[in-house]
């Protein structure tokens, strides 16, 4: 079952001569469960398709579908319930609130909608994001990683279906990201959570269980991720080494 679809979606900036087509008639489905990276140049749209699937910015053209519901038929308040209860996002520059501590940081989409929290689920979230012993800090005393991780903490713990991750990796080093991505793919597997993610990075996409490009605003899906890197392998010597000064798509 698919618990994403994307059908036709467009987006144009401005009118006339001085109009930008950022998306143009894009179509894709992602089922439940799935951890998909979404790849391209800066400029090339991928921000935008994020930003369209997370409702927080309207096509011109087209519709979303979460969970068979039609995301931009809904009434703006029923949405913005919508979204805070079946949207985690994850963000590059992590959005901590700087005087809350990792805990509240977490328990805040929860207290925001006025539910009880789980106190059971937050004592396994603090174990998985190995954030138990720091969960009375504030933000400004945790190292980069452990802010990323309470901020997957914070996204997970409304039990969204979906995830929308924003270069998850961006500001963080070469383990620290390694861990992240761990982090991200075992939540998709355990808690059985669909993940989209933006990256730039190839090696972090093919991570992933498929990869999705955005170039001038139009899609390629190029399958599964170990699809992917067998075309990669078969390209020879040459091939990878354009791969290597490429690694960053931007």
């Amino acid at each position: 079952m698919n618990l994403l679809e994307v059908k036709s979606i467009s987006k144009t900036y401005g009118e006339g001569d001085t109009a930008v087509n950022a998306l143009k008639k894009i179509s894709f489905s992602v089922p439940k469960g799935e951890f998909v990276a979404i790849v391209g140049e800066s400029g090339s749209g991928k921000s935008t398709l994020l930003n369209m699937i997370g409702a927080l910015d309207t096509p011109s053209f087209g519709k979303v579908y979460i969970d068979s519901k039609d995301i931009f038929a809904m009434k703006e308040r029923s949405l913005t319930v919508f979204r805070r209860r079946n949207i985690g996002f994850i963000f590059q520059s992590f959005n901590l609130i700087p005087e809350l501590t990792v805990e509240q940081n977490i328990l805040f989409p929860v207290l925001l909608d006025y539910q009880k929290p789980n106190r059971r689920y937050l004592e396994e979230l603090l174990a998985v994001l190995n954030l138990t012993d720091r969960r009375h800090h504030l933000p400004s005393q945790l190292s980069g990683g452990q802010q990323q991780r309470a901020a997957i903490g914070r996204a997970l713990i409304t039990r969204p279906a979906l995830i929308l991750a924003d270069e998850p990796t961006g500001n963080l080093d070469t383990q620290n990201s390694r861990d992240v991505i761990s982090l991200l793919k075992e939540a998709s597997q355990k808690y059985e959570q669909t993940i989209i993610m933006i990256t730039h990075s190839r090696s972090i996409a093919q991570t992933a269980d498929r990869i999705l490009q955005v170039s001038d605003g139009e899609l390629t899906d190029f399958g599964r991720a170990q699809d992917a890197r067998k075309m990669s392998a078969m390209r020879g010597p040459e091939g990878k080494g354009k791969e290597a000064e490429n690694e960053k798509l931007s």
